[in-house]
């Protein structure tokens, strides 16, 4: 798959309703969440990978809940006695890191350069683009910080690049609290996200996999900027983001154009369907902690009192997906078998329920499931030649 998708110049966002700004969460959901995270324990701030997963899942409220409050699914799963079997290690972050600030350098005339050379424009001198100082104090003045640097950059009608700049979002009522790798400010007031990832594009083509998860996180960003342009009544956030990566085999950067229009409509609706953090936090036993230095047994209960949503893509993402894969197992749920399969089953919750209805030894006739599962059981028992017989 190439990664260009869309490689016409970035098109107007359009018409968007509204967003509301970000507002700290009240005390009171504050008190709780640290309860839920354990009083000691730092809240782990969540960033556009965790919610493009987040929204790939949106009927998990464990998952919400946890990221909303901060918990360290991942010290969390290890205390569980289920640790997550995927990461970045330590060199690919160092080579990442290295990549990008070579991409960055000379105040990133490189990176406005591959920019422009894809919407078709004139590259600019390097004396002809702005970088902005976005250094703060907190999250929440940073985030003002960059409001305040692209209101500045839109007005001046020059190219301008915002290195690591912090956006605000709302999730499920608490704010999150983002870091893109660069927005970039064109002199027709574009704002285009820059996404730069240190895996290969070989002959102008990517991994599929690498770009679709790489266009998810920028609509993240491409989200959070547009509550931001709403807010200023200033800027064009781009529909289509920067993705800069190495050259073939060597460590020149190259980029293209992805296209973001079907991942920002999915990410919105997604988001916007979780359910808010204080209503699941509600419905918990009083006590429930999170704290991974708490007894395993305590944990696994506390974790068990959140309904989950799992799925075999959740071992890709969640970093407690196989507890909830092995829990899934125990209790012989259908949807450690896939999102697909589920929805195919109808009210047949269990591998049990399952093959009782397929054998004849449950499940209600008339209902379609049922009956298709009792054809593909007599279609089995003809092609093995013999009478049908309950499937185990």
């Amino acid at each position: 798959m190439t990664p260009s998708l869309d490689s016409s110049p970035a098109r107007p966002s359009g018409a968007r309703p509204p967003t509301t700004p970000p507002t700290a969460a009240p005390t009171e959901l504050l008190r709780r969440l640290a309860e839920l995270r354990g009083p000691a324990v730092p809240p782990r701030p969540l960033d556009a990978r965790a919610l493009a997963a987040l929204a790939a899942n949106p009927g998990c409220r464990r998952r919400a809940l946890l990221d909303g409050a901060g918990v360290d699914k991942g010290a969390l799963a290890q205390a569980l006695g289920a640790p997550a079997a995927f990461g970045r290690s330590q060199f690919a972050f160092v080579r990442g890191h290295a990549f990008e600030s070579r991409v960055k350098a000379d105040g990133g005339a490189e990176l406005v350069r591959l920019l422009s050379e894809q919407l078709g424009h004139k590259p600019p001198e390097p004396d002809e683009v702005d970088v902005p100082e976005l250094t703060a104090a907190g999250p929440e003045g940073r985030t003002a910080r960059t409001a305040l640097a692209l209101r500045q950059a839109t007005g001046a009608g020059r190219w301008a690049l915002l290195d690591h700049p912090m956006l605000a979002l709302t999730i499920a009522g608490t704010p999150a609290y983002l870091e893109p790798d660069a927005v970039v400010v064109g002199p027709d007031g574009g704002w285009t996200v820059v996404e730069i990832k240190s895996f290969a594009m070989i002959d102008g083509a990517a991994d599929a996999a690498k770009v679709g998860a790489a266009a998810r996180q920028a609509a993240v960003y491409a989200l959070a900027l547009r509550g931001v342009a709403d807010r200023l009544a200033a800027g064009r956030v781009s529909e289509q983001a920067l993705l800069v990566c190495p050259k073939d085999f060597s460590n020149l950067p190259t980029a293209a154009l992805i296209d973001l229009r079907k991942p920002l409509a999915t990410t919105r609706r997604q988001l916007s369907r979780l359910v808010r953090v204080e209503e699941i936090a509600a419905g918990l036993p009083e006590g429930v902690c999170f704290d991974p230095d708490r007894p395993a047994a305590e944990l696994a209960a506390a974790v068990a009192a959140v309904p989950a949503a799992y799925a075999p893509d959740c071992l890709a993402g969640c970093e407690l997906a196989f507890h909830c894969r092995e829990r899934a197992r125990q209790a012989g749920l259908v949807e450690r078998l896939g999102r697909s399969v589920r929805a195919e089953l109808g009210g047949l919750a269990t591998v049990e329920s399952v093959l009782a209805a397929a054998g004849g030894d449950g499940g209600d006739p008339d209902d379609p499931a049922v009956a298709a599962l009792r054809r593909a059981a007599a279609l089995r028992a003809e092609a093995l030649g013999r009478e049908a017989a309950p499937c185990r």
